[in-house]
């Protein structure tokens, strides 16, 4: 069935998102946030792994258990390093591109050992633009 009369549709406003940590973690300021089971992390060459954005600020949850400390998150285009090893090109934009660790992208899934980091947006100065958000 079709609207015939406006509806007030509720929304979230967009913004940064908050998590908890996982254990023994350091969230840095500037790199790839992911989620692991629900709780946030930096990035790394992992399986099942879901990215969340970047993280906003430093964190430290080294000696904490999950859910101890809560990290922000934002989505958005952000400019990441590329791995050497499998490199994305300009012909690669609009593509997936996948997680090397919290500041590297690389060009394929490793043989089915990196999960997803986003969509490659741009090039520039030898790094990557990256789409990346839930």
């Amino acid at each position: 069935m079709a609207l015939t009369a406006e509806r007030g549709t509720l929304k979230k406003a967009k913004g940064p998102r908050s998590f908890p940590l996982a254990a023994g973690v350091k969230a840095t300021k500037g790199g790839i946030a992911v989620l692991a089971a629900g709780y946030a992390k930096p990035g790394v060459t992992a399986l099942n792994l879901t990215a969340a954005g970047m993280f906003i600020e430093t964190i430290d949850n080294t000696g904490g258990a999950a859910g101890d400390k809560r990290a922000d998150v934002e989505e958005g285009e952000f400019l990441f390093a590329i791995a050497s090893a499998d490199p994305v090109a300009q012909a690669d934009v609009g593509s997936d591109v996948f997680i090397v660790d919290d500041e590297t992208i690389a060009k394929t899934n490793g043989a089915n050992t990196r999960s997803r980091a986003g969509k490659l947006t741009g090039i520039e100065g030898g790094q990557a633009w990256v789409k990346i958000g839930l």
